[in-house]
């Protein structure tokens, strides 16, 4: 098991968290805790880089999931970048491809 690390930057589109290590039941609540405290303006995107991620679980999933509603609670977007093939064929099992915008890197996703 990896531990998981989040890292902050910020772009001209809003917050970018880079997900390193494992996304699972013991380290999700971690991202979802990091993500209810990110102030995302209206208009703009909130960028999950997952190029470094693992592993991810439902837990993970649900994770996602949490970001989306936040990003929409405040009139932005969420946008995946780099999503691992394991994690985006879980994405698309579940049809969640179909309601997030997946991105191949970070510099797609942080574009104007």
């Amino acid at each position: 098991m990896s531990p998981l690390k989040i890292i902050r930057r910020d772009a001209e589109t809003g917050p970018v968290l880079e997900v390193v290590g494992d996304l699972d039941f013991v380290h999700a609540p971690e991202l979802r805790e990091h993500i209810s405290r990110l102030v995302v303006p209206p208009g703009r995107r909130l960028v999950l880089d997952l190029a470094g991620l693992e592993f991810c679980d439902s837990s993970g999933i649900t994770a996602l999931i949490a970001a989306h509603s936040h990003a929409q609670a405040a009139r932005a977007e969420v946008v995946l970048v780099a999503v691992p093939a394991h994690t985006r064929r879980i994405l698309h099992m579940v049809g969640l491809d179909q309601i997030l915008t997946l991105h191949p890197d970070s510099d797609t996703a942080t574009r104007s």
